[in-house]
């Protein structure tokens, strides 16, 4: 579920809990709307959470040993890496 229809679930609650005055027999269209809002919540909290942390990938590279120029090298000469990368045009998984 996207951000957006989260909301939209939200709202389509909001309104059956507080704006509809309809009655149906053996439905009650205010628990439908809560019901509807807790979903979107849910759903909500859920896409935020995936977008911070699913198209986030550590990547992390030793190179071949080099001669220790600066205090910033280790003693065995190696070097390495770790950066974030984000890739936005990948598909949703």
């Amino acid at each position: 579920m996207t951000i957006a229809g989260s909301i939209f679930l939200i709202m389509l609650g909001a309104i059956l809990t507080w704006a509809v005055e309809f009655d149906l027999a053996g439905v009650d269209i205010n628990v439908v709307g809560v019901i509807l809002m807790l979903g979107g919540i849910a759903g909500l909290l859920f896409g935020i959470w995936r977008m911070t942390t699913v198209r986030r990938t550590a990547v992390t590279r030793t190179n071949t040993p080099v001669a220790p120029v600066s205090p910033v090298v280790p003693a065995d000469g190696t070097r390495t890496q770790v950066y974030e990368e984000r890739r936005y045009d990948d598909p949703m998984v």
